[in-house]
Parts: C-alpha cells; sequence; structure tokens
C-alpha cells in the first residue's frame, strides 16, 4: 500500500504510535471529488479509522494526521487496505 508513517513519541505506557495523512483514508474517488470540503473529507476519514483503532491526531506538528498505536505497520496497513474494501 506505502503509507507514508511518522513515528511520535510513544504512549504513557512505552507503547510505539505513529502517524499517517487523513487521505489515506479515502477512496480514490472520494479523493478526487470531495476536495470542495476538505473538512467533511477528515471527519470520514477520522470515523473510518476509529473503527480499526485509529484516532484523531491532535497537534501542530503534524496537521491532517491520524495516529495509531501499532507493533507491526504491515497488519496495521491491511487493516486500512481492508476497511477500504468495504467503503
Amino acid at each position: 500500500m506505502g503509507i507514508e508513517w511518522t513515528r511520535i513519541k510513544n504512549d504513557v505506557n512505552g507503547n510505539p504510535r505513529y502517524v499517517c495523512h487523513f487521505t489515506n483514508f479515502l477512496t480514490s474517488f472520494e479523493y478526487e471529488s470531495n476536495w470542495d470540503s476538505v473538512e467533511s473529507c477528515y471527519t470520514l476519514a477520522c470515523k473510518r479509522a476509529n473503527t480499526i483503532g485509529g484516532r484523531k491526531f491532535h497537534n501542530k506538528q503534524y496537521g491532517g494526521g491520524i495516529v495509531f498505536q501499532s507493533y507491526s505497520l504491515d497488519e496495521t496497513e491491511q487493516a486500512i487496505a481492508r476497511m477500504l474494501e468495504r467503503a
């Protein structure tokens, strides 16, 4: 899939966390047709990410980010791909 991940500080329990851009949670049709309302695209992406354990990343360091706690980015990317197939 080729998602570009950015490593951020561990959570309070020492688990690794990674951030990716919200556009990774949109289908190609949604990505191309809905840029008149970026806010609605971001809201949709956050709702989809929530279903597989992702959360909105509240930080100026990375605008438009979705954060995951993950020990295996391959498995996380596979979960994103499966989620997009259902969308």
